[in-house]
């Protein structure tokens, strides 16, 4: 297939997926093939955030990557948009906040507790984005890859991670959720310090990096003009009135900036769900049900129909697609994602997908 051919297929898939997130008229379902992918962390090196290596050092692995993708558009004829991805660990806010990283031999790396008290929570400052090495790195490695590859191409986001979740690995997770309740002030001290290391990353990325998508988990492509996704993991461990204290601010003060909200939760946080509704143009969810939840009827007993946000849905088999779609309300609209599956896999699910919803395939 030729360039023009290649160039054809991600003018359909952007003009597809945009008018699917900003709530066009429905014309189908996205279904999304993404080829094994090797991750920053598997780099010799480690994770590119936490090296003092020049970051042009990661960019054959990304770019490779990235043709990876552009084979399997060319040949499946999916709804993919190929991104080059600047994903990382967890780690990403807590690290520039101060906290030590633990590195895995074979997963992304996570941050280590830094506090313990109310006393050395507040004695932290808020870090400046440019000056916190985990940070800039994204921006470094953005400006190397578009070296390689011009400088229109499409970036996956990195790690997203609320203020909220970042305190909860800034300050011991424990001692932090019994501070909500003992000392519920310094708690949302530093919850605010967080989250405002976040707004200006977030702020700082779409200045330089305009090309970036903002969907996160399970990494479909989405418009990069619209909001930014999140992941809002620990919700589950509390109440809704707690949730509405000390989570919910942020994510309305976040949407009111961006005009709109995205969100990754994979917590047994059910019991949160009227309280996302308070998110102004909550837009998109990427729900994992948690093992005690009650799954996908439970999700779309709150979430479902035209108004309610795009479902970006990752590692369903065929089966398991039907079956979402099936249980969903009428004008409910999905992004699946299907990943890490080699070329014929993604074929046979596309051709199976193909018998439960039209997609068009090459």
């Amino acid at each position: 297939m030729s360039q023009g051919n290649l160039d054809q297929l991600i003018r359909r898939n952007t003009a597809f997926l945009g008018n699917l997130f900003r709530r066009g008229p429905f014309e189908g379902h996205g279904f999304i093939c993404h080829p094994p992918s090797k991750p920053s962390y598997q780099n010799p090196l480690g994770d590119y955030t936490l090296s003092d290596r020049p970051v042009s050092e990661w960019v054959p692995d990304l770019v490779e990557n990235y043709r990876q993708q552009c084979e399997f558009l060319e040949k499946l004829g999916d709804h993919n948009v190929p991104m080059v991805g600047l994903m990382t660990g967890t780690h990403l806010y807590a690290a520039a906040v101060g906290c030590k990283v633990h590195r895995y031999p074979d997963t992304n790396p996570a941050a280590l507790p830094l506090v313990r008290t109310s006393q050395e929570a507040d004695a932290l400052a808020e870090p400046d984005v440019w000056k916190s090495p985990t940070l800039y790195r994204v921006f470094e490695l953005a400006e190397a890859v578009r070296k390689e590859l011009g400088r229109d191409v499409y970036f996956g986001p990195p790690d997203m991670q609320s203020g909220f979740d970042s305190a909860s690995l800034v300050w011991n997770k424990e001692d932090f959720f019994c501070a909500m309740i003992a000392e519920p002030d310094a708690a949302k001290r530093l919850i605010g310090k967080c989250a405002s290391l976040y707004k200006k990353f977030l702020l700082a990325l779409r200045k330089e990096v305009p090309t970036c998508s903002p969907a996160h988990c399970p990494r479909p492509w989405a418009p990069p003009d619209l909001a930014p996704w999140l992941s809002n993991d620990e919700c589950g461990a509390f109440s809704t009135e707690m949730f509405e204290e000390f989570c919910l601010p942020e994510l309305q003060d976040l949407s009111s900036t961006f005009g709109g909200l995205g969100m990754h939760c994979c917590a047994d946080a059910d019991h949160q769900f009227e309280s996302f509704k308070k998110i102004p143009n909550f837009y998109a969810f990427n729900r994992v049900p948690a093992k005690r939840s009650g799954g996908w009827l439970e999700l779309f007993k709150h979430f479902s129909g035209p108004a309610a946000p795009v479902h970006a849905v990752g590692w369903q088999s065929a089966k398991d697609v039907k079956a979402t779609i099936d249980m969903a309300g009428p004008g409910t609209r999905f992004v699946f994602v299907y990943s890490d599956a080699n070329l014929d896999a993604c074929r046979a699910w596309l051709d199976a997908v193909h018998d439960i919803a039209p997609v068009a395939v090459a």
